[in-house]
């Protein structure tokens, strides 16, 4: 990176960013961190014992390589055990609506529908169960006419007495007797059984409640039947001994071996429906396996076109190269990042033919440290959230069980990724509902990671403290107002046009000001900035801005005596249209000499310097180098100047990602507080980042902290918004007016009185009054389609519970997901 324009930062290198210096290449790989509490271990997948050292020529710039851990130090961390790499890689990650958790997603049942109540449940199958008991004892009692009549029609006529109703007259007209009512009594229960929904009465009042309830309830009913069974309460033995004997003849029961065989078939055969319901082979096994851990993500089998072999490569014809990174992700000394930065490298060298054979010969060279992210770094230091750095997902949370929520949504991870973040996402809620830890630090991992693949750039800004990530997960931290920071900032962006730099500089400087046009304090700026960088070659410091806008005259004399002898006529005019001006209504130098002041205190001695020797960061360098900065501004202290440096690299970055011509990075701005960062023109600039492969994240404890004229033009810039809980019904209004409505289907319920003519019903009314307290009523429903705001305001600010945020997604493309309510568990 020699000439890129990112300089080195208060520190004695300017052609590269500022970092320590170049250590001596590790002798141990990075290993990857455990997760914090809560993560997957799936999701983290590999360890590397050894690493190869070198990197090749398709590699990144070099932009500062932070020193390498020694290799007889352990790491900070152990390693938790996670699933293999090759694994990792061949679980299915299918595509799905915006914002679904890929990573071994797999789809819900299909919705059920709504059921009777319990109390219908419960009477049906009581009704059911005495119907059939009563129809039993009238059948064996003889009471039901003609109940012979089929059995005669198949059977010879010489078994039975005369009549209609006669019984059998021989053994064998007994025998089928004994059969038929075995036969009517297995359908009489079979009927009974369905007419009385008992299956559905076991599956919710039994099945539901899991193991070891199932398989002792079954045991129980399992012996209650084997003692009604062999009782011969239950038609079933003598059934089975009359066939038995009617196929294999009498004389098979003089050997008390096969009656006992016979009878221990029975008790199996009754025995064996409930040993299915109660699923006791499935409890065997799974106490067989108590002390085993269960797997957590099944992956699909390799195959020789599954993702751990390398599909790309070897269609290229590089089967030394896929073979060599199979090896190295089979073995350990890959991780996930190794695998989705070569296969981004791989990506970008098919579009360039050349870069092809050097990569192919750095990864035989290197392995999994081919094509290394400038910094040296294979991971983050520490990770608080689950990732898929294949997809680029981080999974926030998971959607409630919530009848907002559609049911495919309910129990699903809820993920962000670049493709998402391309819109731009605004959240709102109060301190302490988890914005930062929840949310914002997640989105930052996640960028830092895509940044290390070689994918992405990250700018996260925040105060002093805020808990963003470690510093060694950063290749550039400023420290404004820090006296140990090495870093510095660039006011005016890293142009050398002084009109861009003071439009830039103006937004943040006034651009909250709703008074005061930006375009004239823009003017202003422009009139000083221009002849000062004619006359010194630089852009004045803050102290000497200070000084041009309060019209300090030595200073105006001084430069106009060297725009003079250096011959600058035009820039002259500039200066004296300057002075003409100053004084005059409404000139914005006063406002703009006010707010300059706010960076000219003591704390900020020796930061925002200009000169020949100073060595600032420049956010132009985030568009041409996968950067991971950090920017902690003091809060504290310094509020007003906190937000106008908030403001100002808000501007900058719209500026700046706008311009840029080379978009396959994806760059993001994280504002970890951006109350009263945002203006009209950085909403414009906002909404025109998707089109530039860009995306920013404003965090706002409420919406009050932009001014009023943009609430509606900020909800509609950003396609993701997040309504955290402990919102206000305010700010729950303009988020369900952003929302919008839906169709839905009501039922209105409207009980009539019954009134009786006839004398026995009036008393039957009254009967039943009398017991339920009630009177006797029709109802009459009424089902229409009405339209109704998905979340109203009062939902938003009530009835979402702590720990909770109602998250609005949409993609670059288009695709958009509905309102959901996430629970936020990371």
């Amino acid at each position: 990176m020699d000439d890129d324009g990112t300089r080195g930062v208060r520190g004695p290198s300017a052609d590269r960013v500022p970092g320590p210096a170049v250590p001596p290449p590790p002798t141990t790989p990075p290993r990857v961190p455990p997760p914090a509490a809560g993560a997957h271990p799936a999701d983290r997948p590999g360890g590397q014992p050894t690493e190869h050292h070198g990197s090749g020529p398709t590699s990144a710039p070099q932009v500062g390589r932070r020193p390498a851990r020694p290799a007889s130090a352990p790491p900070a961390e152990q390693p938790a055990p996670g699933a293999p790499v090759d694994a990792w890689l061949r679980t299915p990650r299918p595509p799905q609506e915006p914002g679904v958790w890929r990573y071994g997603y797999t789809p819900p049942p299909p919705e059920e529908p709504e059921g009777v109540s319990d109390r219908s449940l419960l009477v049906g199958a009581l009704i059911a169960l005495l119907s059939a008991l009563l129809l039993w004892s009238l059948w064996r009692n003889g009471y039901l006419p003609y109940r012979l009549v089929p059995l005669k029609l198949f059977t010879p006529g010489e078994w039975w007495n005369p009549g209609t109703s006669g019984g059998p007259r021989t053994i064998e007209g007994s025998d089928a007797l004994t059969v038929y009512e075995a036969i009517l009594f297995g359908l009489l229960v079979y009927g009974c059984g369905r007419i009385g929904n008992f299956s559905e009465l076991f599956r919710r009042h039994v099945a539901e409640r899991g193991q070891p309830f199932l398989a002792l309830a079954a045991a129980a009913a399992a012996s209650l039947t084997q003692l009604l069974v062999w009782k011969e309460t239950l038609p079933v033995v003598r059934p089975v001994l009359v066939l038995v004997a009617s196929v294999a003849g009498g004389e098979i029961y003089q050997s008390q071996a096969v009656v006992n065989v016979i009878y221990a078939l029975i008790a199996a055969a009754v025995l064996w429906p409930f040993a299915r319901l109660g699923r006791w082979r499935e409890l065997i096994a799974a106490r067989r396996r108590s002390g085993a851990p269960a797997p957590a993500a099944e992956a699909a089998p390799a195959t020789t076109t599954s993702a751990d072999q390398w599909p790309e490569l070897r269609a290229a014809g590089w089967n030394d190269a896929a073979d060599t990174l199979t090896a190295e992700v089979r073995t350990g000394r890959m991780n996930d990042v190794d695998v989705a930065r070569l296969r981004h490298a791989w990506t970008l060298a098919t579009k360039r033919p050349e870069r092809l054979a050097p990569l192919a010969e750095a990864v035989l060279r290197t392995g999994g440290a081919a094509a290394l992210h400038p910094s040296g770094d294979r991971d983050l230091p520490r990770r608080t959230a689950r990732h898929d750095v294949l997809t680029g997902q981080v999974r926030v949370g998971r959607c409630a069980e919530d009848p907002h929520n559609p049911y495919i949504r309910r129990g699903t991870g809820l993920a962000l990724d670049p493709a998402l973040l391309g819109t731009s996402l605004l959240a709102v809620g109060p301190p302490g509902a988890g914005k930062s830890a929840r949310l914002v630090r997640p989105l930052v991992e996640a960028l830092a990671l895509r940044a290390l693949a070689g994918q992405a750039a990250v700018l996260a800004v925040g105060g002093a403290g805020e808990p963003l990530g470690p510093d060694d997960a950063f290749d550039v931290v400023v420290r404004l107002g820090h006296p140990g920071s090495a870093h510095d900032l660039d006011l005016y962006g890293g142009t050398s046009d002084p009109d861009e730099a003071a439009a830039v500089l103006a937004e943040g400087l006034v651009g909250d000001v709703g008074s005061l046009d930006s375009r004239r304090a823009a003017t202003v700026l422009a009139q000083l900035l221009g002849p000062y960088r004619a006359a010194h070659g630089h852009f004045p410091s803050v102290p000497e801005l200070r000084e041009l806008l309060d019209g300090t005259p030595a200073a105006l004399a001084g430069l106009r005596a060297s725009l003079e002898a250096a011959g600058h006529p035009a820039m002259l005019r500039e200066l004296d249209a300057r002075s003409r001006q100053a004084g005059g209504p409404g000139d914005p130098a006063p406002v703009l000499a006010d707010r300059v002041a706010l960076l000219d205190r003591p704390t900020f001695t020796g930061f925002f310097a200009t000169g020949p020797d100073a060595r600032p960061f420049e956010l132009r360098a985030l568009g041409q180098h996968p950067l991971r900065v950090r920017v902690d501004l003091p809060e504290r202290g310094h509020a007003e100047a906190s937000r106008l440096l908030t403001r100002l690299l808000l501007a900058q970055f719209t500026a700046i990602t706008a311009a840029r011509t080379d978009t396959t990075l994806f760059v993001c701005l994280v504002l970890d507080d951006a109350t009263h960062a945002v203006t009209a023109e950085t909403v414009r600039g906002i909404r025109r980042l998707r089109s530039v492969n860009a995306g920013a994240v404003l965090a706002l404890r409420t919406v009050d902290d932009v001014p009023e004229a943009l609430h509606t033009p900020l909800l509609g810039a950003v396609g993701c918004t997040a309504a955290f809980s402990g919102i206000t019904t305010w700010d729950g209004k303009r988020f369900a007016e952003a929302w919008g409505k839906e169709w839905v289907e009501t039922r209105e319920v409207a009980q009539h009185t019954v009134f009786a003519d006839q004398p026995f019903t009036r008393a039957l009314h009254a009967l039943r009054k009398l017991v339920t307290g009630k009177a006797v009523t029709t109802d009459a429903v009424t089902v229409r389609q009405v339209e109704r705001e998905r979340w109203s305001a009062s939902e938003l600010a009530y009835a979402v519970p702590a720990g909770h945020a109602v998250i609005r997604l949409a993609n670059v493309e288009g695709e958009h997901a509905p309102p959901l309510l996430v629970h936020l568990d990371g």
